[in-house]
């Protein structure tokens, strides 16, 4: 059973990273705060009396339900929207008039980007997640402790039981050799 200071401890220790992780779902950082917040309220509520080992499974379970959750209602939202968003439309005169030409997805979210773009973006995330995956163990788990889990130097150093020094040449090594393998499949970033 996880204490009312080991959860605390536990959901401060993730925010960051569940944040950057709902930011990069939905790419909106209000909607992104209120899912976060949503989850480690349902992980405290539902799951509090489970045991602390427990709780990284779990929060990252009701993470992805949530932003899924998300989705569901920001497709019926812009359903209902496309569906009623003429009916105050009094013009007449305008016979050609079409809600779905008129209406425009919010800069920046899902909606605005087109398929292509979609199955673009989760291809390059496929690519570089293979080439993560074939870097040596000391480098890959360098490289996502820092630009991954965004912690810093000192802290990375810390959990990876080496100097300062090795995390930086770890992660430098990381960064070159993962730009090298995609910019050779055609992946500038």
């Amino acid at each position: 059973m996880a204490t009312d200071k080991e959860l605390n401890d536990f959901l401060e220790s993730v925010e960051r990273r569940a944040f950057k992780q709902a930011v990069y779902a939905v790419r909106k950082d209000e909607s992104a705060l209120d899912i976060v917040q949503d989850a480690m309220i349902k992980l405290a509520e539902k799951y509090g009396d489970k045991p602390l080992a427990e709780l990284p499974m779990l929060f990252q379970r009701i993470l992805q339900n949530t932003i899924l959750d998300y989705f569901r209602r920001e497709k019926v939202r812009n359903t209902w929207i496309s569906l009623f968003g003429g009916l105050g439309r009094r013009d007449e005169d305008d016979e050609d008039f079409d809600i779905l030409a008129s209406y425009e997805a919010e800069e920046g979210s899902a909606a605005a980007e087109s398929s292509a773009d979609q199955v673009e973006r989760a291809e390059t995330l496929r690519l570089i997640d293979e080439e993560v995956q074939k870097l040596p163990a000391r480098q890959r788990e360098a490289f996502l402790m820092r630009y991954w889990q965004d912690m810093d130097v000192a802290e990375t150093a810390q959990a990876m039981g080496c100097s300062e020094g090795s995390v930086k040449t770890h992660c430098s090594r990381a960064t070159h050799t993962l730009q090298k393998a995609l910019e050779a499949k055609g992946i500038k970033l």
